[in-house]
């Protein structure tokens, strides 16, 4: 839906009283083809996906509150590809490389930065890591750069890299292409685009149970009736667990608290991403001037957007010590994002122990630069009853089998390097 200069100017002058809506409100039908719970990011982009590259028309997204209002509206926008082992490297550098044409693809900016992830290295162990994970990178087609300390203190002049910091800098690990996207409007685009592929988009519809006869989905019980589904797809991030379980599952999965804050906006400062495994730390700057950070879970499980003081003590302290100069910035506002935590570190997108049940979780630190990618494997899962070969090793069943993904470049944390 394109505007003219003119028509903004109207729609201005009016206080946008008139301005069209982007995605209809429709009541829900009696049945669908298919049905995705979560009106966030990936349940979204899995509608959208469904309708574009497999033509099925009659779908539905169910939301229990507003769209992108879970961890869509609840992360801090850094997009990579920079993991070390094949199954996430080829996975999530499929979902950086939509990334890049997503704004194209859905006609409406999503915001896309390539302003570059810098992963920091601390002691001699984290450097022969990270310098074994830029290989891996490189081998699999993802570009990887490492970088001196003086390099980076010549690119980052407010980062501490003297030798005597708290944290000494001895190099660190680029990723160019890395960045941030702006997360509300990944949540309106893809809703804007399935809406306008016959998808309907249906907000305060909470899924109250799932009926299954003889092993199959049969529809789910919701606050707005019954619905007839026989292809249910769940894409519910920290409420994984919650909604598995109405289909009688119990997934290796359990929800933590991850909080993140910002600063007060200033004027340019830090052009690219920065993180730090040794530290718990990462940082960036948005586009409003706000200094975006965050550190590690608050380790207690739970529900709730919202986390506790020591979590915030412990990101502020790691923020000046490599970040001296920020000390006299105030906080504006934090929150927390419910994330859902496998024991492998990487996702879930999968069929389910149920005839015509699908999944897309258990993206612990990972979840909202797999947005894209998510919903388009997650898509096909569903519309081909079969994994595609970039989704074929994120089972349910590699629990049971022994067949993890052990990813120890997944992200700034205590287990990641």
């Amino acid at each position: 839906m394109r505007y003219s200069i003119f028509s903004l100017a109207r729609n201005a002058l009016s206080y946008h009283e008139h301005w069209p809506l982007a995605w209809r409100s429709p009541a829900p039908k009696a049945r669908y083809d298919a049905i995705i719970i979560g009106g966030g990011g990936h349940g979204l982009a899995t509608a959208y996906y469904l309708a574009k590259e497999h033509a099925l028309s009659n779908i539905a997204v169910l939301e229990k509150s507003w769209l992108g209002g879970g961890n869509t509206g609840r992360n801090t926008t850094i997009v990579r590809s920079n993991y070390h082992l094949d199954p996430n490297a080829h996975f999530y550098e499929f979902s950086l490389k939509l990334w890049e044409s997503l704004s194209q693809e859905l006609n409406f900016n999503v915001m896309y930065s390539a302003r570059g992830v810098l992963n920091l290295v601390h002691s001699p162990a984290d450097m022969d890591a990270s310098i074994r994970r830029g290989n891996a990178m490189r081998l699999n087609g993802i570009d990887a750069k490492f970088l001196t300390r003086d390099e980076i203190a010549r690119w980052i002049p407010n980062l501490d890299c003297s030798p005597e910091a708290r944290f000494p800098i001895h190099g660190g690990l680029l990723q160019p292409r890395g960045g941030t996207v702006r997360h509300d409007a990944v949540a309106w685009g893809y809703a804007r685009a399935a809406d306008a592929l016959g998808v309907d988009v249906i907000q305060q519809c909470e899924v109250t149970g799932i009926r299954i006869d003889r092993g199959a989905i049969q529809g789910v019980e919701t606050t707005q009736g019954f619905i007839t589904t026989t292809k249910l797809g769940i894409a519910v991030a920290g409420h994984s667990g919650h909604v598995a379980a109405m289909a009688g599952l119990r997934l290796p999965i359990e929800s933590h608290v991850l909080q993140a804050m910002v600063s007060e906006p200033v004027k340019p400062v830090l052009n690219t991403v920065v993180t730090s495994g040794a530290v718990h730390f990462y940082i960036s700057q948005s586009d409003k001037g706000e200094l975006v950070m965050g550190g590690d879970l608050d380790f207690y499980n739970s529900y709730a957007q919202r986390g506790n003081l020591p979590a915030i003590e412990l990101v502020v302290s790691a923020c000046l010590a490599l970040f001296p100069s920020f000390g006299r910035l105030k906080l504006m506002r934090t929150w927390g994002g419910i994330m859902d935590m496998t024991m492998d570190g990487s996702p879930i997108i999968a069929k389910l122990p149920v005839k015509g049940l699908t999944m897309s979780g258990g993206w612990c630190y990972g979840g909202f630069k797999a947005t894209p990618a998510s919903g388009w494997l997650h898509a096909y899962t569903i519309a081909r009853d079969e994994p595609h070969p970039l989704n074929a090793a994120f089972t349910l069943e590699r629990f049971a089998e022994g067949g993890m993904i052990d990813e120890k470049g997944a992200g700034p944390y205590a287990w990641a390097h």
